[in-house]
């Protein structure tokens, strides 16, 4: 095979490879399957704190299937106090830790190939997947949804009224009026994220069908 010839053939995939994804985008949102998830943490440094709680749930032809909840605890050996005070996770009160690796073996198998919703996604996925390679496995592949920046789409535009660079899971929460009974939970804050997640994807259709691909746009 000469090196031209190689190189259409390349192409070809490329443009099959293309083809397929475009595909898969061009579906009605209700059709997806999406995790929703949210991790407890140590603190906010990628190196050195640690994933105390992974806690997740499923969206299912746009409802959320609360019979199908993902909460599992990780031992520790980094422990910071001050954190405790916003997550309320403390070493001794919770019975059923498991390792890192177990933990994040039983999330890839609930994840599967489903698009990961997340608030301010990157630090989520930047946790598990620091947490992945740390453990000799390979990083998360899946599409990620941020409802941080799917909000700030459904907000107004105009030079009458000043909007916030970032937006918490509570002005979120707030703005939807959605419980807080549970928050700073990883479960309890993975159920606010679908439920703001179902409330903004209402105001962006504005009554017509969406596809999945103008969520990426």
């Amino acid at each position: 095979m000469t090196l031209k010839e190689k190189i259409i053939e390349i192409l070809e995939i490329l443009g099959i490879l293309k083809k397929l994804i475009d595909e898969s985008l061009n579906r009605p949102i209700e059709s997806e399957r999406f995790v929703v998830l949210d991790t407890e943490t140590t603190g906010f440094d990628y190196e050195n704190d640690r994933i105390l709680c992974i806690g997740a749930i499923t969206l299912e032809n746009g409802v959320i299937n609360l019979q199908n909840v993902f909460e599992h605890y990780m031992d520790q050996e980094h422990f910071d106090k001050t954190s405790v005070q916003i997550h309320g996770i403390i070493r001794s009160d919770v019975l059923d830790h498991k390792t890192e690796i177990q933990v994040l073996k039983l999330f890839l198998d609930y994840v599967g190939d489903s698009i990961i919703i997340a608030h301010h996604a990157l630090f989520d996925i930047t946790m598990i997947n620091n947490a992945l390679k740390r453990n000799g496995m390979d990083t998360l592949k899946n599409k990620t949804l941020d409802t941080a920046s799917l909000y700030k789409r459904t907000l107004i535009k105009s030079n009458l009224i000043q909007h916030k660079d970032h937006y918490t899971l509570d002005d979120l929460a707030d703005k939807f009026d959605i419980s807080k009974k549970d928050r700073h939970t990883a479960v309890g804050d993975a159920y606010i994220t679908a439920i703001a997640f179902l409330k903004i994807i209402k105001k962006l259709k504005e009554n017509k069908e969406m596809k999945l691909y103008q969520l990426f746009r």
